[in-house]
């Protein structure tokens, strides 16, 4: 069978399984008779455990973008200044101006603050002094508290009285922060980054391979972190489906187009699926959610062999690790899910365009204020010499020998 003739199937089969799937979504079948109050010990010691797993999930997302040879330890320090400035004063925000008391809750939204910076930075990695990571978080953390607060009270005094559907943050954390990352790094316009060649090694490689195997392990901690215990199950469930079809589609479009697994852009869109789940996480069922991460890993996969060049190209300025490719490109399939499920399996064509103004807005809005963000640092870098674009050496003490 010929690879157009495959392609055909695949999609006829695609199509009968989304079809079948958005006509019967809304019956589960999957109530839970129990329900733990907020409060109560059991619910502490999930949330306790949330909050651990998901900064376990941020110290791994460092090691998904440390392939390049020769900026490992640069990466990693990225991700630890920016994540600790834009907790920090996230945390203060909500304190001191919004009157929040100091609970797991607010920790839990701090560290999402915190990882939503941290993938942004992927788009412009290797181009600033490691002081101004520490900077962008900081100043990252008054735009995610703008874009949370748009994402409820916002939309829903310009909406229908209705807050966004996005348990799982498909529209606020991802798609937030590949805009927020794109803005920067279109305001950095940093040309010279289209010459590095990113040479990696088997060692590093290895290390993308294992962070996003135990990303895709922990990421329903992740998309279920504010959800009542009574839906948690049926979030685990939809995002290892969503996963599950993103391993499958990702790896199909790698082997059909360039023949070889590529395995900087395999283990990227692999995850693609548990990005895209976050907007329709409660509203579909398992094999809907088998459906959504077939079409996400397949779109980030073809993103990054297509897309990524072109758009990088339009807009003058270099994605470093592709972020846009995998939370971008899979948080809008996430929320066209999302848009489309409650339009036509539960007939809310109010919740519907809620969610359609959401993403528009988050995307416009990320992509604007990023680029106000790269402004400042780019005024702030100064001489920014050739010899430390994508390299350590500017930043530590080396005891190796040097290469000959």
């Amino acid at each position: 069978m010929n690879i157009k003739a495959i392609l055909g199937l695949s999609s006829v089969i695609l199509i009968a399984i989304f079809s079948l799937v958005m006509l019967s979504g809304s019956s589960l079948g999957l109530a839970v008779d129990f329900v733990t109050p907020e409060g109560s010990v059991e619910w502490e010691i999930h949330m306790f455990v949330k909050n651990i797993m998901i900064w376990f999930m941020l110290m791994l997302v460092a090691f998904l973008m440390i392939f390049i040879k020769k900026y490992e330890w640069g990466v990693l320090l990225a991700v630890l200044l920016s994540a600790a400035g834009s907790f920090v004063v996230f945390l203060a925000i909500q304190q001191f101006v919004f009157g929040e008391p100091w609970n797991q809750e607010l920790m839990l939204m701090g560290v999402i603050c915190a990882i939503t910076i941290v993938i942004a930075i992927g788009c412009f990695l290797g181009s600033l002094k490691m002081w101004q990571y520490l900077l962008v978080g900081i100043l990252f953390a008054p735009v995610f508290s703008f874009l949370v607060w748009f994402m409820g009270d916002g939309i829903s005094g310009l909406m229908f009285g209705l807050e966004a559907a996005d348990p799982g943050g498909s529209i606020l954390v991802h798609m937030g922060a590949a805009y927020f990352g794109l803005g920067v790094a279109f305001a950095l316009r940093e040309r010279r980054a289209f010459k590095e060649p990113m040479f990696t090694t088997t060692h590093s490689v290895s290390f993308v391979w294992l962070a996003a195997m135990l990303l895709w392990v922990l990421w329903p901690a992740f998309v279920t972190a504010l959800l009542p215990m009574d839906q948690v199950f049926l979030g685990m469930m939809v995002c290892y489906m969503g996963g599950v079809g993103s391993i499958i589609s990702a790896w199909l479009v790698c082997t059909l187009i360039q023949k070889k697994v590529n395995p900087l852009i395999y283990t990227y869109a692999m995850l693609a699926g548990p990005v895209a789940i976050g907007a329709p996480l409660i509203l579909i069922g398992p094999w809907a959610a088998l459906t959504v991460g077939l079409i996400a890993g397949a779109a980030a996969a073809l993103s990054f062999i297509y897309l990524h060049p072109w758009l990088c190209k339009k807009l003058g300025a270099l994605d470093v690790m592709g972020v846009h490719n995998l939370h971008g490109v899979a948080g809008w399939v996430g929320a066209f899910a999302s848009i489309t499920i409650l339009a036509i399996v539960y007939s809310d064509m109010d919740a519907a365009l809620t969610n359609l103004v959401a993403a528009v807005a988050v995307f416009a809005l990320a992509l604007v204020l990023g680029a106000l963000v790269g402004i400042i640092l780019k005024l702030t870098r100064g001489k920014y010499p050739d010899e430390d674009m994508f390299s350590d050496d500017a930043d530590f003490i080396k005891s190796e020998a040097p290469q000959q």
